[in-house]
């Protein structure tokens, strides 16, 4: 593909941001996560009584206080549907000239990825809805700016903003560089096949999970919301890691990111995701594995009585108490349970977990030596589960080790100028130190076609997103007659309170809203696919004149876009500045 199409490919894909484009082009994660830096929207949550005094707090605190305002606002969000629908092929024939199809299907979850044993197990298409979708029909995977997050509210049964997990990762990313003061370097974003999130250096290291945060000790307390955080590293490769001084993917022989902050995220990750076998980790690691506990009983001796309680159901009790099994409020929790709950005799075929316990606390079995970890297998011998396959468990539940791409073989070509952003600088001045340096750092640049500001950026990567990737509308006024008044009546109001900025057709339709700009370019695109005829758009200062062989219409615009006349023609497309 010559350079110039494959620059229009990269900059389209950087306005409509489907994961696939992503994976494809890595460096486009950290252009929009520089995008939402650059919106206003994220810097409004400062005005807000909930962050009042937050620059008096520790880094920590302010992270467990954002977490929370975003708990509040956003919801997680995995409708397949809300961007239509494409085919395999097409897709794959549009970045045949980037990557290798057989590569991309060991990689990506829409073109056949799998992933391990844990996904094949729960059927991985199913878990995620994709079964629905018959033969070489595929959903758009897409990822929303903030501003499209925050539209959801506008969507019936939404009450509040919603995104998918690189939208939530990115804009979480953003508000901890924002609101938290987190400077950059210490942010990574991290993408598996199936899941993005980031992990961030302060304390022993923090992920973020979607909406949740989860820290070291919440990693190993073996609750089904930890369970439901360790999926991702536990089953699945990390295709990509994104910095602030540049990535790398699994599949590219070439990554720019530094490798000393690679090491250090590396070192960290690997740190974070290893404990020690304590007897409170074990006790996490029978609540988490529900297969096992019917192996295993609790003793408990009241008034000299040895009396005794099969796991599962003292694992039950954790519900509603603000006492644990597992830690040092057991007696409390057990001295709250009727005699009734308990046997008087040993329960056959299970082993007692204090005899365990009395082992680790005796022995101190170091889970990284073969001796101790056959120590331990013959503890839990019985015939009630296999001893090796449950040790293995345990040791992986106490050390996950990553499998993150290689730095070793890597071409390193770092970008010619580095961020260099903080907070401090303010919204404009971290706009102008991005302007400044976007002609020699990849990610700078398409920070402004995420942004969708046509001020900064040539038409054209909009223009081709606009037609090649906007099904839903098209889909839902296929059969519609009033389709112009239709558009018309949607309310005055972009989703982008910024002059220059730009809602791609689908966003309009699905949010029903839009400047006469915005509401210009979703009506050009539905009778263009109607028909193939050209359509043209001529933009004024305060108009919108859209024209085609036998229709005129005119709506106002306050977007302030230069004088210029777009056209639609032949699956191609046309720009003339006026």
């Amino acid at each position: 593909m010559p350079a110039n199409a494959a620059d229009l490919e990269r900059r389209s894909s950087a306005t409509t941001l489907s994961d696939m484009e992503i994976f494809i082009f890595p460096e486009l994660m950290f252009g929009l996560l520089l995008a939402n830096i650059m919106s206003p929207r994220i810097w409004r949550w400062l005005e807000d009584p909930w962050f009042e005094g937050i620059e008096t707090m520790t880094p920590y605190k302010r992270i467990t206080r954002l977490k929370q305002y975003i708990m509040d606002h956003y919801d997680f969000n995995l409708d397949l549907d809300t961007w239509g629908l494409t085919r395999a092929e097409t897709e794959l024939a549009r970045f045949s000239s980037f990557i290798d199809r057989d590569a991309l299907s060991q990689s990506n979850a829409l073109f056949g990825y799998e992933g391990d044993k844990y996904y094949f197990d729960i059927d991985i298409r199913t878990h995620f809805g994709l079964d629905k979708y018959e033969g070489s029909v595929i959903p758009y995977w897409k990822t929303e700016t903030v501003e499209a997050m925050d539209a959801f509210v506008h969507r019936p049964g939404y009450k509040a903003g919603a995104g998918e997990c690189v939208s939530l990762a990115a804009l979480y990313a953003a508000a901890l560089f924002i609101v938290a003061r987190i400077p950059l370097d210490d942010i990574y974003l991290l993408a598996t096949p199936l899941h993005s999130q980031n992990f961030v250096l302060v304390n022993d290291g923090i992920l973020t999970n979607n909406r949740r945060l989860v820290t070291k000790n919440m990693w190993f307390n073996g609750t089904a919301l930890s369970a439901q955080a360790r999926r991702a590293l536990e089953n699945e490769k990390v295709t990509i890691v994104s910095h602030a001084s540049g990535h790398i993917h699994t599949l590219y022989a070439e990554a720019s990111i530094d490798p000393s902050a690679y090491t250090r995220f590396s070192t960290a990750l690997s740190v974070f995701l290893k404990t020690p076998l304590t007897c409170e980790l074990l006790g996490n690691f029978m609540r988490q594995a529900g297969d096992m506990q019917k192996c295993f009983q609790l003793r408990w001796n009241r008034n000299g009585t040895d009396l005794y309680i099969p796991i599962e159901k003292a694992f039950a009790y954790e519900n509603g108490s603000s006492y644990r099994i597992t830690d040092n409020t057991r007696a409390k929790l057990l001295q709250e349970l009727d005699s009734d709950v308990f046997e008087c005799r040993p329960l056959p075929r299970r082993i007692v977990l204090n005899d365990l316990e009395a082992f680790i606390t005796q022995h101190a079995p170091d889970i990284d030596n073969p001796a101790d970890t056959a120590a331990l297998e013959k503890q839990v011998n019985c015939d009630c589960l296999n001893a090796s396959i449950a040790i293995k468990s345990l040791i992986r539940f106490c050390n996950i080790k990553p499998r993150l791409p290689e730095l070793a073989g890597k071409r390193i070509s770092p970008p010619s100028c580095a961020l260099e952003i903080t907070a401090d600088m303010g919204r404009d001045g971290i706009i102008a130190r991005l302007e400044q340096i976007r002609g020699t750092n990849p990610s700078a640049d398409l920070a402004f076609y995420a942004y969708r500001d046509l001020t900064r950026t040539p038409y054209e990567p909009f223009l081709k997103a606009c037609i090649e990737r906007n099904p839903v509308s098209i889909a839902a006024t296929a059969s519609m007659a009033d389709v112009v008044d239709t558009v018309t009546r949607l309310a005055d109001d972009s989703i982008y309170d910024d002059a220059g900025r730009l809602a791609q057709p689908d966003e309009v339709w699905n949010y029903r809203r839009g400047d006469g700009l915005e509401k210009a370019l979703l009506l050009a695109n539905i009778l263009y696919h109607r028909t193939a005829a050209p359509v043209a758009i001529a933009i004024t200062p305060d108009t919108v004149t859209l024209q085609t062989a036998d229709q005129t219409h005119t709506f106002p615009t306050r977007k302030g876009i230069p004088p210029a006349r777009w056209q639609y023609r032949r699956l191609a497309l046309g720009v003339d500045r006026v």
